[in-house]
């Protein structure tokens, strides 16, 4: 217990002194700088010249037991909100793990592992896969990504969820001639058609709606291949 201070004799007694602020007293705020002080000492486990590079990402992906390949770990940038593709700053790090609300290496191991559960939900599920996008644009005033990067984003996202239709769109998008790159709008468009169009009837397919071209191509082509 702290010591009151001296009182000058002059001064008039008081027979309800209000209790000195310790530590011990506000135990919220202790245990908020506390974690705080985790979380910082977290980011600095795994910085390097006050930066989460490439390295310290793999190093923290060995410490939550994961492949640097594991979406999870993409799940994880999304939450960071991270700008840089394989990079995290102290900002996005505290915001983002306060956003986790975790402070730990074993919380966050526990938090990264629901993240699938809270991606998955319609909520969210366009929301992380336009992030998961424009995090691959690593150029400055970059619109388009590269189809062999597109191909292995939509196996990493999707290819659990919509098996035959990733499969039979990576097939054909390393095939066809016509598209390099690709931009938002059709990468938005591949999940609005999974997720829309009867498969593998497609049905329901219009082409005179506004779909991308290149979905009205690649349903020609699996057209075609029927014939």
């Amino acid at each position: 217990m702290p010591r009151a201070s001296k009182r000058k004799s002059s001064a008039p007694p008081n027979p309800s002194p209000s209790p000195v602020k310790s530590s011990a007293a506000l135990p919220g705020k202790t245990k908020t700088a506390k974690g705080s002080d985790r979380v910082e000492n977290m980011f600095y486990k795994y910085a390097n010249d006050g930066i989460i590079d490439p390295d310290g990402i793999m190093t923290l992906c060995e410490d939550l037991k994961m492949e640097h390949t594991d979406i999870r770990i993409l799940m994880l940038a999304w939450k960071l909100k991270a700008a840089k593709l394989g990079y995290f700053t102290q900002d996005e790090w505290k915001t983002g793990l306060k956003t986790l609300q975790v402070d730990t290496l074993t919380k966050l191991r526990k938090a990264v592992s629901e993240l699938e559960k809270e991606v998955n939900t319609s909520s969210n599920l366009l929301e992380f896969y336009s992030f998961a996008f424009r995090y691959h644009l690593t150029e400055e005033r970059q619109k388009n990504v590269d189809m062999e990067t597109s191909c292995e984003l939509l196996n990493l996202i999707l290819g659990s969820e919509y098996r035959s239709q990733v499969d039979l769109l990576i097939n054909y998008l390393k095939i066809q001639s016509d598209f390099k790159v690709i931009n938002l709008d059709q990468w938005v468009g591949f999940l609005r058609f999974f997720e829309e169009i009867s498969f593998p009837d497609l049905e329901n397919y219009d082409d005179t709606q506004a779909w991308p071209t290149i979905l009205d191509n690649f349903v020609e082509w699996l057209k075609e291949k029927r014939r």
